[in-house]
């Protein structure tokens, strides 16, 4: 059991690893389109990158899962690609204006988000949470609040979208044992893809030759980042305790703070590395009550 458990954490980790590298993806593929447009194919070939893996897996469901029908798939598709492409948009056109590292340490503060949103829902709330909030919080000035207290533009974008990434989590939580996590992942994608394409004729220009120029980044957003990372994550939580793959998803704020330093020379000032770091500590804080409740595996 501990080298399945291993193995997953191990998973997971390499998730995150594609994850906070997508960031730097996201980044580089607007120098050549924009925002929307780059969410949409993005998204749209993600959902592409998952039939594959549907056709292998043949949309294998638990039994007495009475809920996963076509029908079923399609409307929580619809309402969870929906607030993806909020959640996309606020953070694709954020990168516009923030570093690739900032953008991965605050959009990962959903996981901070997600038990006190948790609270509107009659859920039970903990110390661990309200403290891992309070260092996230007091992290989060470190890294984005400026001298005249006002946070950088880029930096509210990616707050207000961590809010949204927080209310599709919480919607993933309650569909994710009815459906075929495969299928509705697909719907929502080509959802959230359909959603930003017709943002982008709308608001874009949309140039073909900008669209080659980005397929690298194109193809690491959609195929990386959401078909390939979405079926390892998948497979290893099946594993994993939940303390153990909140810990190790986590560490994709790491991973887009080494890629921005490294392929895009991004630099912070000691305040900011301080600030990413008491934002890691929040969130690694705020689960610390799973950790307390796990069972021992012998």
């Amino acid at each position: 059991m501990k080298n399945k458990e291993l193995k997953a954490s191990l998973l997971l980790l390499l998730t995150a690893a594609i994850w906070g590298f997508a960031f730097v993806a996201q980044r580089k593929g607007m120098d050549y389109i924009g925002p929307f447009t780059y969410t949409g194919i993005r998204f749209l070939l993600g959902s592409l990158s998952l039939l594959p893996v549907i056709k292998l897996f043949g949309g294998r469901k638990e039994s007495g899962n009475k809920g996963d029908t076509s029908k079923d798939i399609v409307k929580a598709g619809i309402i969870a690609g929906t607030v993806l492409f909020i959640a996309a948009t606020f953070q694709q056109v954020g990168l516009q204006y923030t570093t690739a590292g900032k953008a991965g340490f605050i959009t990962s503060l959903y996981i901070v988000i997600v038990p006190i949103m948790g609270l509107f829902m009659k859920q039970r709330s903990n110390a661990f949470i309200w403290i891992g909030a309070i260092v996230a919080a007091f992290g989060l000035y470190l890294l984005s609040i400026n001298e005249d207290l006002t946070i950088q533009f880029g930096d509210l974008l990616q707050l207000i979208g961590a809010f949204f990434w927080a209310a599709h989590i919480i919607i993933l939580g309650i569909v994710a044992k009815k459906l075929d996590p495969l299928k509705f992942s697909a719907v929502q994608f080509t959802v959230t893809g359909t959603w930003a394409i017709i943002a982008a004729f709308i608001f874009e220009d949309i140039q073909l030759g900008g669209i080659m120029d980005a397929s690298i980044p194109l193809l690491y957003g959609g195929i990386f980042s959401a078909g390939i990372a979405y079926t390892i994550q998948a497979i290893a939580q099946k594993d994993a305790k939940t303390s153990h793959a909140a810990i190790a998803l986590s560490m994709e704020a790491v991973f887009a703070a080494i890629g921005g330093a490294i392929i895009l020379h991004e630099r912070l000032p000691l305040k900011g590395y301080i600030g990413a770091g008491l934002m890691l500590a929040g969130m690694l804080i705020s689960q610390a009550d799973n950790f307390r409740k796990m069972p021992e595996t012998k």
